[in-house]
């Protein structure tokens, strides 16, 4: 359609020329710029429709082969909108009214020829203007299926509804289907089912945001039909109309992944956390182990001796043997934190696991308590396995530690070996283990753990107890120390049925253990006047070990100081048969110190004393003895004995 400004394109159907100059001179003189094609024929009325769009068409109704009725029909068999209006000499009322029930716009008589301009003006003006409203129409189409697409594809949740005591609910895309559980064909029926799916505090907040709009946005939460659960943020627009409400729109977004990351970033800060936090514990108790395990060696070593003047029916007797079980206990916790800090590196050996489970088996009796029935079933014949002695005995205490928790009101705890042709498919461990293993298992008659329980079972910190009953590190160190040692570990359990925890470790074939109980008498491992000297800045502890070895059949002589004890070297004669040292002390670097023995006494053998193995143990040479602090007299003896003979300790 034309401006009114520029000329407008008249198809005008006309058999009589003067007529036609008659009619577009009247247009011209009401304003309008006329651009015409008249026509008198049916087929050139068709002819001038396909070749231009007209933007008027005017017809004499008085034409004998071509009418005006005839010409309506022809223009209506088109897609065209335009305005047609008759011309005519004169028109009865019945012809009239049948052209305007068939479309007419208008009928102008040609004795009134002057209406002709304003209708024509008119007409223009109201197809404009229905022209105009299609191309809105047609506009909001493409936008309502625009919006159809993006939302019906969208994740989030859009909705319309009409707020209320009971709220009208005008619009919801499909995407609540995924969220809920819910059709928006069920919505609209019964948009209180979404509420309903909601806990009572939950839904009621959501019902409440939909009767009178609250401010945004709203966090809900509810489960879906297959139970897991989602979490979702509410954000509402009002809509007004000429300052009235009439209508709120919002939005559903499930914001559960973002929660769980939240979340889950929470729990990585707070381990991070722990982390730092163990390893600066880690360092002070690196810093402070050598002293502390010298005062557990001084507590211990006294202690021993006391016991061994004691009569088994001394009524002392049981409190000293009660301070020996806390002197080992603080031992073994401060190995415990040394070996998962990693500031005590592994010193793997061959084992016999039975042997190692009979050297503890009486703590562990007292560590489990008399309301757990306690039993063993090891098997016969094992192999040995190679493993640190320390991190096997903290395997088994902290399983058995684990055990006893698990079953506060009592039960029983078996410790079970057996040689393993083949490692269990669901056993975990750094590499796929095979071929033969020996299996330690910790079974249990307590509470059990659940499936995401166990998942988690070996992450540092993690820990079912409450607040400040446990550290989350025990299985943690168990795992690690199972991956140190090339081996595997698996769980068995359920709620209420208990839990079987079994280690698998790599059987090796041996004829003798570089490690475990000493099967002869104390006699064996006497001395027979070899001449021993300590090296121990540590008042204490230098006089304890001097007693236990004097005892033991060794003559003894000490100093504080490394300088002290390489003048000790230089001057003996005949020399000493064996050098027992401290490995941190204040001074001379202890390289130095062993190369400058050496060098003084070349046939000396070496044994070091440890209570706290860090970088400097590493640089120690390597097969060079260390007893671990606190040692008692049999450990210390056993290892001084098989040094001189030339045995591996």
């Amino acid at each position: 359609m034309t401006d009114e400004t520029d000329a407008i394109r008249l198809l005008l159907i006309e058999d009589s020329e003067d007529d036609a100059v008659l009619v577009v001179d009247r247009l011209r003189r009401a304003g309008l710029s006329v651009d015409y094609e008249r026509v008198e024929t049916a087929d050139a009325m068709a002819a001038a429709l396909r070749d231009r769009a007209p933007d008027i068409v005017i017809s004499d109704n008085g034409m004998p082969k071509f009418d005006a009725g005839a010409a309506l029909r022809l223009l209506r068999d088109t897609d065209l909108d335009v305005p047609f209006i008759v011309v005519s000499g004169q028109i009865g009322e019945e012809s009239a009214t049948a052209l305007m029930r068939a479309g007419a716009h208008d009928f102008v008589l040609k004795e009134k020829l002057t209406r002709l301009g304003p209708a024509v003006q008119r007409e223009l003006r109201e197809a404009r203007d229905r022209q105009e409203r299609r191309r809105a129409q047609a506009a909001l189409r493409d936008s309502e299926e625009r919006f159809r697409l993006v939302a019906e594809n969208l994740h989030d949740v859009l909705f319309r509804f009409v707020p209320g005591p009971v709220p009208v609910l005008e619009y919801i895309s499909p995407a609540i289907a995924g969220l809920t559980g819910l059709t928006p064909e069920r919505l609209y029926e019964r948009p209180e089912l979404l509420f309903d799916i909601m806990g009572t505090a939950e839904g009621e907040l959501m019902r409440r945001s939909w009767q009178v709009p609250l401010g945004s946005p709203l966090a809900l939460s509810w489960s879906r039909p297959d139970g897991t659960r989602v979490v979702a943020e509410q954000r509402l627009v009002e809509v007004y109309d000429d300052g009235a409400l009439i209508a709120v729109e919002g939005i559903l977004r499930d914001i559960t992944e973002q929660i769980e990351a939240a979340e889950q970033r929470r729990e990585l800060e707070m381990k991070l956390h722990q982390v730092e936090r163990l390893d600066s514990l880690g360092q002070l108790a690196g810093g402070v182990a050598h002293d502390f395990n010298n005062i557990l060696g001084v507590i211990g070593g006294y202690t021993d001796f006391v016991l061994e003047e004691l009569g088994p029916d001394h009524p002392c007797r049981t409190d000293l043997e009660n301070i020996d079980h806390a002197t080992r206990r603080a031992a073994a916790l401060t190995r415990q934190l040394l070996i998962f800090s990693r500031l005590q590196p592994s010193n793997p050996e061959v084992v016999d696991l039975n042997a190692i489970v009979g050297e503890i088996e009486r703590l562990l009796r007292r560590t489990i308590g008399e309301d757990i029935e306690f039993d063993t079933d090891l098997g016969g014949d094992l192999p040995y396995v190679t493993i640190d002695p320390s991190r096997l005995e903290q395997i088994i205490m902290n399983l058995v530690v684990n055990a006893r928790t698990a079953m506060p009101e009592g039960g029983r705890l078996v410790i079970r070996t057996t040689l393993t042709e083949r490692v269990p498919t669901g056993a975990i461990g750094a590499q796929p283990p095979s071929g033969q293993h020996v299996s330690l298992t910790v079974a249990d008659t307590g509470c059990g753990m659940d499936e995401e329980v166990q998942r988690r079972a070996f992450e540092p910190f993690f820990t079912t107890r409450s607040t400040g009953q446990g550290t989350g590190l025990g299985l943690a160190t168990v795992y690690g120390a199972v991956q140190e040692a090339a081996g595997a570990i698996m769980v068995d359990s359920a709620p209420g049925a208990g839990t079987r925890i079994s280690v698998f470790l790599p059987a090796v074939e041996s004829t003798a253990p570089t490690a475990g109980p000493d099967e002869t008498d104390g006699t064996a491992n006497r001395g027979h006047g070899e001449h021993i000297l300590v090296v121990e800045d540590d008042d204490d502890i230098r006089a304890i070990t001097r007693r236990v070895l004097t005892r033991g059949g060794y003559r003894v002589s000490d100093a504080g100081t490394r300088e002290r004890a390489l003048a000790m070297l230089q001057d003996a004669s005949p020399p000493f048969d064996l050098l027992l040292s401290d490995v941190i002390m204040p001074g001379m670097p202890v390289l130095k110190f062993i190369q400058t023995a050496i060098d003084i006494c070349p046939p000396i053998r070496i044994v070091f004393m440890s209570g706290y193995t860090a970088d400097s143990d590493r640089q120690l040479p390597e097969g060079v003895p260390i007893v671990d602090k606190p040692f008692n007299a049999d450990t210390l003896l056993r290892q001084i004995h098989a040094t001189l003979a030339g045995l591996p300790g």
